[in-house]
């Protein structure tokens, strides 16, 4: 009997464990976007799209605020959304929040779309990505998207109406409104309103049909790495322009005043920092150009004699160079205007400044070594003449000598210094 006992023991005991393995809670993975598009962001969503699909879990929820950004990151964004097996939710949170440019893109290519109240999602008429574009160009990228947001709508059946005037009149919409026309499925208060309102619809996976089974689930937050963390604060225009500038501050101080040390430190590093963030933000490199052109200006103020035109013609190189920088980027991947000129005017002046000072220093008259002494005036101690003499200067005595016999109690002033001996005249009364 104790043998059966014992197994029917360990039967029991391994259908528990393996019924508990069994009941792990399904998961919805979800990440939080409060940042303009661009390629770490990209990265990060299809991080986040890949590692919900390995988990096999039951949804991915992008929660979504952003003011737009890069078209070829959104293209990314789309086709990992596009591709991938577990659906997708795109959700414009929190209030206030919206789904701008970019944005938008994103919106209408999720299996699930879900705003929050006091959101808007729209204005996605394209900026001039390269330059002074030509009206011809701008309708040939105008329409490109037009095209690309029509087939997104049309794939998930929502409002192509709304996805042609939001890129062509920059429409934008509020949730209410976007409920009300077929652009989202869901109006939902907090992420666990949206499970609860998601539960039980159906969704198109390519040709697959599935229901959406939210009851009870787990959400996992896919919390940003340092990598990304760092690149975000990044690519930030404001901060990189900043950097910048701070850095070929630093260095053209180190330059013009050598052996300072700290201020090269400071500046190599904040120059490393800010081309960091120029990898990742689209930049003009005229601008870029113009830029280093102003520092180089600014150094040849310190070896040519220019009376100021250099240093104006560095000034004028730094404001173009600021103004080309970002200026084809989306707005919210530019400086603003408030900063980008406050930041001209301190640092023209912080650059033409350090001129100044290094200008003054380099044509000071000497006050020590050899040509400190010449100049000076003295008193005959012992009369001088070409065989050399004694004069008192400065509270020290020195032996001197000149092509003339001067007498002793006259003054003289040294015109050469040879080693420990003077050569002087006799001062003009």
């Amino acid at each position: 009997m104790k043998r059966y006992f014992y197994l029917i023991s360990l039967v029991l005991v391994c259908f528990w464990v393996s019924y508990l393995k069994g009941a792990e809670p399904r998961k919805v993975f979800h990440v939080k976007i409060d940042a303009p598009i661009t390629p770490v962001i990209a990265n990060f969503i299809s991080y986040g799209i890949d590692l919900a699909n390995k988990e096999k879990a039951e949804a991915f929820v992008i929660e979504l605020d952003t003011p737009g950004g890069l078209v070829e990151s959104t293209r990314e964004i789309v086709k990992d959304i596009l591709q991938s097996k577990v659906p997708v939710i795109v959700y414009v949170s929190p209030s206030g929040a919206r789904a701008a440019s970019a944005g938008t893109f994103i919106l209408l290519s999720s299996h699930l779309a879900a705003m929050a109240p006091g959101t808007h999602v729209g204005a996605a008429h394209p900026v001039e990505l390269t330059g002074k574009a030509d009206k011809e160009v701008m309708n040939k990228i105008i329409n490109d998207l037009v095209a690309w947001a029509k087939n997104l709508a049309q794939m998930r059946n929502r409002n192509e109406t709304f996805a042609e005037e939001a890129v062509r009149k920059s429409k934008s919409i509020t949730e209410t409104e976007a409920l009300q026309i077929g652009v989202i499925e869901i109006i939902a208060k907090d992420l666990n309103d949206l499970l609860d309102k998601a539960h039980g619809r159906q969704v198109f996976l390519g040709e697959e049909k599935r229901v959406l089974n939210l009851k009870n689930v787990r959400i996992e937050k896919i919390p940003e790495d340092l990598k990304t963390k760092v690149l975000k604060i990044l690519t930030n225009p404001n901060l990189v322009y900043f950097l910048l500038m701070l850095g070929l501050a630093g260095l053209y101080f180190e330059l013009s005043h050598p052996g300072s040390i700290f201020p090269g430190v400071l500046g190599a590093v904040c120059l490393i920092l800010a081309l960091v963030g120029l990898s990742v933000i689209p930049v003009n490199y005229a601008g870029l150009v113009f830029i280093l052109l102003a520092g180089v200006l600014f150094f040849l103020e310190l070896q040519v004699t220019s009376h100021g035109l250099l240093t104006l013609a560095g000034v004028i190189c730094l404001f173009l160079g600021s103004i080309m920088l970002f200026g084809k980027n989306p707005p919210a991947l530019r400086v603003s205007t408030p900063v980008l000129y406050s930041l001209v005017l301190i640092f023209s002046s912080l650059l033409a400044g350090i001129t100044y000072i290094a200008l003054k220093t380099i044509r000071k008259k000497p006050v020590s070594g050899k040509e400190g002494m010449v100049g000076k005036v003295g008193k005959v101690l012992k009369e001088i003449g070409p065989e050399g003499g004694k004069i008192f200067i400065e509270g020290e005595i020195w032996q001197a000598y000149a092509d003339e016999t001067i007498p002793e109690g006259e003054k003289v002033v040294v015109v050469e210094k040879d080693g420990l001996i003077l050569k002087v005249r006799r001062k003009d009364r």
